[in-house]
């Protein structure tokens, strides 16, 4: 198959609007939507084809009321790591996605998977994990062309998730993605729109 230019714009333009979501209205998430979703991070590529992650679908109360417990714990603690201004700007900027986002996923990579039998991964092994955010992105980018937000959790004890979640000891926990309709949608980082950082282009160094 062949792309246009069309095709390249498209894709720069939903590029544009994928955007860490903090804010979501309670309308579920279709199960049609929540399996392209799915489907996104089975087309992902992978080390060795080894398929690394692992992905617990969070739905019950009283898991959530924990996950935002170790939130709220780790929130503070990270708070401590600024002063003045820059510690009042950090307090204000509210992740409401933990209360509010209708589907939530905890995703692990396993650092020894069966599927692959270690291709690729003998010097560099943390190519599982970037296998595992690679699969995310794609996640992401299916879930924003059906107009789904999505906002990365990452103020969370790994360990407190693992024994929370009951999951494989082993399992490196990798991010906890709040998932919903955007109460507002913008292709402004939010960062940006507060004032804590400007959204810059990374230089590239050519040796």
């Amino acid at each position: 198959m062949e792309f246009s230019e069309s095709d390249t714009e498209q894709l720069f333009e939903l590029l544009r609007w994928r955007r860490d979501v903090r804010h979501f209205k309670s309308v579920p998430v279709p199960d049609t939507a929540f399996a392209k979703m799915r489907h996104a991070m089975h087309l992902a590529p992978s080390v060795g084809n080894s398929r690394p992650w692992r992905v617990v679908r969070v739905d019950t109360p009283a898991l959530r009321k924990k996950i935002i417990a170790s939130h709220s714990q780790a929130n503070e603690e990270a708070a401590k790591d600024y002063s003045g201004d820059r510690q009042d700007q950090y307090l204000k900027l509210k992740l409401a996605g933990l209360r509010e986002a209708p589907l939530q996923l905890a995703i692990f990579t396993d650092p020894d998977p069966e599927q692959g039998h270690g291709l690729g991964r003998k010097t560099m092994p943390e190519t599982l994990l970037y296998s595992t955010v690679s699969a995310i992105h794609q996640l992401w980018l299916v879930a924003r062309t059906m107009n789904i937000g999505v906002g990365w959790v990452s103020i969370l004890d790994k360990t407190d998730i693992n024994q929370t979640l009951s999951v494989n000891p082993d399992w490196i926990f990798t991010a906890y993605l709040c998932i919903g309709y955007p109460k507002e949608a913008s292709d402004e980082p939010e960062l940006q729109q507060t004032g804590w950082q400007k959204n810059e282009e990374a230089d590239w160094l050519i040796r």
